[in-house]
């Protein structure tokens, strides 16, 4: 099976655009029931697999303390750490289509966008299932977002669709993107287990047209926008990002406290020049529409510095997956 991302180049009319991206949302779509086969006997869950170990590209993988861990260890904390993800990333996808509605809500008739955006909420709907029953099957204890963050995401995150639909959108790249990059990253060299496989798989293929749709719609909106606004936005994007990045690719504190691992090994994790490298590749391509879009001055190549974001690393995504 082949894995297309849709091209960059966007269409000069944008309503083609989401159109051919509402066909594709018909053509192209999953059931998180239907085509992922949870009772097969290969499909089966058990903690103490070594194919659950940490990707090599989790930043508390090249620690010594991990390292050092007996394989049933490393394998659950593996499981534990991907089960996570899942239930973190349904979390941010409840935020979105929250946001989307509440955009959709607005639109005129005969919209193009309406279509669109019904089509995307229906998959990201179909992914917090499928992610939600990976959880379930695994029998571990899963946190997703800390509570503060949860509410923060009530309060300003799901009316900023409705009041700042360009930072909204960022906000959806900056959640969007960097697992995408992970996971295209993790299909590239391989995932030994073949449920895991297929969730990715799928959860790829679809939020290939989530993003395109993101990308193109701030192109044209940014080109509107007056110039206080933009500079505004400009450092008001990494500042999003930073906290963004982290929320979905750093380890988060409530697991290495409920998993045993020493804060001096998280402190170690986060640090190293990988993880570094990883946080800034994973956003790579938002940094290069800020800049195709007029949105990097002086004070926001600071603010990406800040942010720890300001890396010129390679994204790898957006190429067919074998």
């Amino acid at each position: 099976m082949t894995v297309a991302s849709p091209s960059t180049d966007a269409p000069s009319d944008r309503g083609t655009l989401v159109r051919r991206l509402s066909r594709q949302s018909v053509d192209k779509h999953f059931d998180a029931y239907a085509d992922v086969d949870w009772d097969a006997p290969d499909h089966a869950i058990d903690p103490s697999d070594p194919r659950w170990e940490l990707w090599d590209f989790d930043p508390i993988a090249h620690t010594t303390w991990y390292q050092h861990q007996p394989t049933e260890v490393r394998s659950r904390l593996g499981l534990q750490r991907i089960a996570v993800t899942m239930r973190t990333g349904w979390e941010f996808e409840n935020v979105l289509q929250r946001g989307l509605l509440s955009h959709a809500f607005w639109l005129r008739n005969g919209s193009p966008e309406f279509r669109y955006v019904h089509h995307e909420v229906i998959e990201e709907s179909q992914h917090t299932m499928m992610f939600q029953e990976f959880v379930n099957r695994t029998g571990l204890a899963v946190h997703g977002l800390p509570r503060r963050m949860k509410l923060a995401a009530e309060l300003f995150v799901v009316p900023l669709a409705r009041i700042d639909r360009p930072l909204f959108f960022f906000f959806v790249l900056g959640g969007e993107d960097p697992i995408d990059h992970v996971q295209r990253r993790r299909l590239r060299a391989g995932i030994a287990h073949p449920l895991l496989e297929r969730i990715i798989r799928i959860h790829v293929t679809e939020e290939a047209r989530h993003l395109s749709f993101a990308r193109h719609y701030l192109r044209a909106e940014l080109s509107h926008l007056p110039r206080a606004r933009r500079a505004t936005l400009s450092v008001a994007v990494p500042a999003l990002l930073g906290i963004m990045v982290r929320l979905m690719l750093a380890p988060p504190p409530g697991f290495a406290r409920r998993n045993g691992i020493p804060a001096a090994v998280v402190r170690e994790a986060k640090r190293s020049p990988e993880h570094r490298a990883l946080l800034c590749d994973s956003v790579a391509k938002i940094r290069r529409l800020c800049e195709e879009t007029g949105l990097m001055n002086p004070a926001a190549r600071l603010a990406w510095r800040l942010a720890g974001l300001s890396g010129h690393g390679t994204d790898g995504g957006g190429e067919a997956l074998a």
